[in-house]
């Protein structure tokens, strides 16, 4: 179904209203802040000018009705004292006059009043009052009081009539003012009202437009939808109302039809998946039976095939000690073989039995502190160690969680293997150390033995992966298989660094616990080393973790020989010889 594109979308619709709207918005604003302008300005008038205008002609007018008085003053008593109020309402007529000056630049009409009441005044003064002072001082009290006359009186009144019609000016100007104030603020309101109104017309026009264009289309295209929704996907559905939901409808039913077909190959597929897990249910049971099969392998193989091994070997070692000698060289050599062979078959069922119960047979896992561990892999390892005149050293190890007995059968299996392959002219020397990187440990068993060449690194975890003739290097080459097996137990993973200077160096990584990740972090921040910190980070007792691989086997014998308070830790009877004892691996 192809969608109509014609007529104004919904986009272009309220864009259009809204551009409208705001543009009369912004007129009657603009009005607003001229109307509000101008209301200030006149509210400034009334207040700042014509108020004080008022006031100040009212002081002037007692002014010049003290110097009246003093004058009339005088003329009575003689007494220059009393023209005091003369001379002080001199003073304040000037300065009130001077004060009005800077007020009336748009007052003409009260400047022209106050120009009136200065000549009137000034007149007063020159045909009244200075004459009566005058006189008085010099032809006495009697003089100048027939000076003040009914005349010189009707002179002052035209002053007073003159600061009075000025009074009159200002104070129609003061009401000019309040009712242009008045005119501002209603025209002010009228607009505001307008703008009000404005906005709810058009609130009233969008909220019909909505749901005209948007609420009836949206909830038909609902209804539509929800009957898809309930399960008839047949349904085809159509739009309605702009341009933008009719593309709408349009993509709702070709993801309608989409839906549809991908329903019918999923019915399909679920048809498969049923098929195939009927078939995994059958291996499920299969595997199942081949488990209790292999168990019951296993318990044969612990106890009733090595019953029969141990009676060969048992009776071929008794040939050997009662006939050696007594037959040819070639029947000692059979029996030998024999005994040999009886005794390697009985620990490669040993080595197998242990690596197929890793992980089967489990005690739970629990902290262990492999400090303790090195000291009983020490302990196993010591027969070997004095025959090889080997050196095992050690630094601080943290303590994990994980099983006891399978961490001591990994770090026995790596020290064996360290001390099995070593240099003839070199005394074996082997260490093991720790570093915390991120949330793991890694451990590190390095040796400065024959090495492992980098093609070779991955194959030596294999089963029964050998490198070299069972002839030069004894073992049944099942004894680092079972060292990756108990990592990958324990979570974590083993590889073989071949960068080291000389000898092997096999590292493996343990989860370390929260604690000693939380401690490295804070020690981390405080020391400010950053994310490079994890190198050097401290181990579980505070001393800091020997870097793997950092330093040669040589370097390690060295730092046991000068025996440090805090130094690695060394495997006890160094040095003594005796018999080689086996070991896996």
């Amino acid at each position: 179904m192809t969608a109509q594109t014609s007529g104004w979308t919904l986009r272009q619709r309220v864009v259009t209203l809204l551009a409208v709207v705001g543009l009369l918005l912004v007129g009657l604003a603009v009005a607003e802040a001229f109307v509000a302008t101008q209301n200030r300005a006149k509210t400034d008038a009334v207040l700042n000018k014509t108020a004080p205008l008022r006031v100040q002609a009212q002081e002037l007018l007692n002014a010049l009705l003290d110097q009246e008085t003093a004058v009339r003053g005088f003329a009575v008593s003689g007494d220059r004292a009393d023209l005091a109020p003369y001379d002080d309402g001199l003073r304040l007529e000037r300065d009130r006059v001077a004060s009005m000056q800077q007020l009336l630049d748009d007052y003409p009409e009260i400047r022209e009043e106050l120009r009136q009441v200065e000549s009137q005044a000034e007149q007063w003064r020159q045909s009244v009052a200075l004459p009566v002072i005058a006189t008085t001082e010099q032809e006495g009290t009697a003089a100048g009081q027939a000076l003040v006359t009914d005349q010189a009186r009707q002179q002052f009144d035209q002053v007073r009539d003159a600061v009075n019609a000025l009074q009159d000016e200002i104070v129609s100007a003061r009401e000019k003012g309040a009712r242009d104030v008045q005119r501002t603020g209603n025209l002010l309101v009228v607009l505001l009202i307008v703008a009000a109104l404005v906005v709810v017309v058009t609130g009233a026009v969008l909220l019909l437009s909505l749901d005209r264009m948007v609420v009836r289309p949206l909830t038909a295209l609902a209804d539509q939808v929800r009957e898809v929704a309930e399960g008839d996907y047949q349904h085809s559905i159509t739009g309605a109302g702009p341009p933008e939901f009719r593309r709408l409808a349009d993509d709702v039913d070709a993801m309608r039809r989409k839906i549809a077909k991908d329903l019918a190959e999923v019915r399909e597929a679920r048809e498969r998946i049923e098929w195939v897990n009927s078939q995994l249910q059958k291996q499920a049971e299969e595997l199942t039976r081949s488990n209790r099969d292999l168990e019951q392998f296993a318990y044969v193989a612990s106890h009733d095939l090595q019953e029969p091994l141990r009676k060969v070997a048992s009776f071929c070692q008794l040939l050997q000690r009662r006939y050696a000698g007594q037959l040819d060289e070639r029947a000692d050599q059979y029996i030998a073989f024999a005994v040999d062979g009886a005794q390697r078959m009985q620990r490669l069922i040993n080595d197998l039995l242990a690596f197929s119960r890793i992980g089967r047979l489990t005690a739970g896992f629990t902290e262990v502190d492999l400090n303790k561990v090195m000291g009983d892999v020490a302990g196993q390892t010591e027969a070997a160690r004095q025959y090889a005149d080997a050196e095992l050293t050690w630094s601080e190890l943290p303590v994990i969680r994980g099983e006891e007995p399978l961490l001591t059968n990994l770090l026995a299996n790596l020290v064996s293997n360290s001390i099995k392959f070593r240099r003839p002219d070199v005394r074996p020397r082997v260490h093991v150390s720790a570093r915390l990187v991120g949330d793991e440990w890694e451990i590190t068993c390095q040796d400065n033995g024959i090495g492992i060449e980098p093609e070779f690194a991955d194959k030596i975890f294999v089963i029964f992966q050998r490198l070299h003739a069972k002839d030069a290097y004894p073992g049944t080459g099942i004894g680092l298989a079972i060292v990756k097996k108990i990592v990958e137990y324990h979570g974590g993973r083993v590889w073989v660094d071949t960068d080291v200077p000389e000898g092997t160096a096999i590292r493996f990584t343990l989860p370390a616990l929260p604690e000693d990740v939380a401690a490295a972090t804070a020690a981390t921040e405080d020391a400010g080393t950053g994310d490079d910190a994890a190198v050097g980070a401290e181990g579980p007792a505070g001393e800091p973790a020997a870097p793997a691989g950092d330093a040669t086997p040589d370097q390690a014998g060295r730092a046991e020989e000068a025996q440090p308070a805090d130094g690695p830790r060394v495997a006890p009877d160094e040095g003594r010889t005796g018999g080689m004892k086996e070991t896996v691996g």
